[in-house]
């Protein structure tokens, strides 16, 4: 699952490594692969009764820009969840609490996370994290491995579908 806005710079990183994903690589029936832009609080509906999740986003963390970092599920839910300071926040932590007391959370959860150098009004990934882009898209790959669901290389790879850089707004 891919969150962020691709209008806001590295905030565009888990829609940018999901088309990334999606052209090169084909995946088991049972495992989807979403960008799921900036839903806020309305994740459940996507996590809910889910056995595993691997998310990617950009994360706020100490470290130079286009860092990668992985979070498991206790290091995640680790500390109460920050205030939330914009309606794009995606209440991962929040959501996986609520679900949790229903017992309907997924039990493995991977944040694939990168640290972002700008998010201000662009739809383009800044060089720092767009070099970071390979190892995000490893780091899926290997828990999807580790998780008995590997993905396989499409035999003709095709260009990632990056609309938003290809026409951006005047």
């Amino acid at each position: 699952m891919g969150l962020g806005n691709v209008l806001s710079q590295d905030d565009g990183l888990g829609p940018f490594v999901i088309e990334t994903l999606l052209a090169g690589w084909e995946f088991s029936e049972n495992v989807q692969v979403l960008d799921l832009g900036t839903p806020g609080l309305q994740l459940s509906p996507y996590l809910e009764g889910q056995d595993a999740l691997i998310v990617v986003d950009t994360v706020r963390s100490d470290g130079e820009p286009g860092e990668l970092r992985l979070y498991d599920r206790d290091q995640l839910l680790m500390h109460p969840p920050a205030q939330r300071t914009s309606p794009h926040d995606p209440g991962l932590k929040e959501t996986l609490l609520s679900l949790e007391l229903h017992d309907l959370s997924p039990s493995h959860v991977l944040v694939v996370g990168v640290i972002p150098a700008e998010t201000e009004y662009e739809p383009r990934l800044t060089d720092a994290v767009r070099a970071a882009v390979p190892a995000a898209v490893e780091a899926v790959l290997a828990e999807l491995e580790k998780l008995g669901v590997p993905a396989r290389p499409l035999p003709e790879p095709r260009r990632p579908n990056i609309w938003w850089e290809q026409n951006p707004p005047a």
